[in-house]
């Protein structure tokens, strides 16, 4: 099976399309769940395929420290371990050293830093993290990459940018081709339209397999991502997927499908899910709130997913006030789901053409039945 991507159809810059790959097909645009260390929060693997997920995140920076690349080789990838034999997409780890690593140092090399866990030195270059990543059995190998802080000056944002173009150059010699297995380079350069051209330039003449869009939903807000986005994603190769890293709510994604991308990955919905806030065709919810304590309904009427169709708002109300474990379980699967479904629907839509009217029709009930607590 070779790594590929087919375009099926499109709906002004949306599109709609289906990655092949050695671990199975994904129908894009798609979600993926966040398994950082090997497993979606508070859910087995059969929940999380319940939810309709195709693919799942893992992280190489969580994955090196526990249990360690080899060790996990030696169980029998990281398929095997989590019993997940679809795709896994594999995130570098040059976000998690910025955002949670100690005394990091970054040079040509790579980045030396300490284990935010224990405080153990380590030294990331791009060919390590390639290796890591091949040990895994990732099916999807990101490039290492500096994510660039916001706000970032223009000279700033530019030297970031280039070394981590060196460094996916590095990362695309040190990757081990096989059937079906693939590579993305990651755009970046704040902001600035001039930076995002240089980028995608010079990782579009490095092939690979797909493109990810880096450096947003880093502080900028949901209109300049968007703007980044307008001129971002044409100058990305229209036959390769497109991915979105780290985003995002709900109407961030639609807005990114708009614009033409095709992948994404948040914690946002699992981490919402174990501090009782549920996405629902409604709006946001917070089963906190006491007004729940009473209402019999289901927490979305429209959602196919056990917590749903088996319990009530009410229910989902008092495990969280008890500090109840099945409480996070039930609702995180919910907020999967409902994201599953909401990729579903932009898919069928853009399929069918009409992906505006999904979009305003799908916002609209956010604006009518919402009940967000904040």
């Amino acid at each position: 099976m070779k790594f590929s991507f087919d375009l099926l159809a499109t709906d002004g810059p949306a599109r709609a399309g289906t990655l092949h790959t050695a671990h199975g097909d994904v129908p894009t645009p798609t979600f993926m769940a966040v398994g950082t260390a090997g497993t979606v929060k508070a859910m087995t693997a059969d929940s999380v395929r319940a939810t309709g997920a195709k693919i799942v995140l893992g992280n190489t920076y969580h994955l090196m420290l526990r249990p360690g690349a080899e060790r996990v080789a030696r169980l029998g990838g990281l398929h095997k371990m989590m019993d997940w034999p679809g795709p896994i997409l594999t995130d570098s780890g040059g976000f998690q050293v910025m955002s949670l690593a100690k005394l990091r140092k970054l040079d040509e090399s790579g980045v030396t830093f300490r284990s935010h866990i224990d405080g153990a030195p380590y030294h990331l270059t791009p060919e390590r993290s390639m290796e890591i990543q091949h040990l895994l059995d990732s099916t999807i190998t990101m490039v290492l990459d500096e994510c660039t802080k916001f706000p970032a000056t223009h000279a700033e944002a530019a030297e970031s940018m280039r070394l981590s173009t060196r460094w996916a150059k590095r990362s695309r010699d040190a990757f081990i081709p096989r059937e079906g297995y693939g590579q993305f380079g990651i755009v970046q350069g704040s902001t600035y339209q001039d930076l995002r051209r240089e980028s995608a330039d010079a990782l579009a003449a490095l092939d690979f397999e797909g493109y990810a869009i880096g450096g947003l939903a880093v502080g900028e807000g949901q209109e300049m991502m968007f703007s980044v986005l307008d001129y971002t994603t044409p100058m990305l190769p229209q036959n390769k997927p497109r991915y979105l890293m780290g985003v995002g709510t709900p109407d961030d994604l639609l807005g990114a499908v708009a614009r033409g991308v095709d992948m994404f990955d948040c914690v946002m919905p699992t981490r919402a899910g174990r501090t009782a806030r549920g996405f629902t065709s409604h709006g946001i919810f917070n089963l906190r709130n006491a007004k729940f304590q009473d209402d019999t309904r289901p927490l979305d009427e429209s959602c196919p997913c056990l917590c749903c169709t088996r319990h009530t708002r009410a229910y989902l109300h008092h495990l969280f006030r008890c500090e109840e474990m099945l409480g996070p379980m039930l609702l995180t699967t919910h907020n999967l789901t409902y994201y599953q479904t909401l990729m579903q629907g932009a898919r069928t839509a853009i399929l069918a053409g009409n992906y505006t009217e999904y979009c305003d029709t799908t916002r609209a009930g956010w604006t009518r039945g919402t009940e967000n607590d904040g």
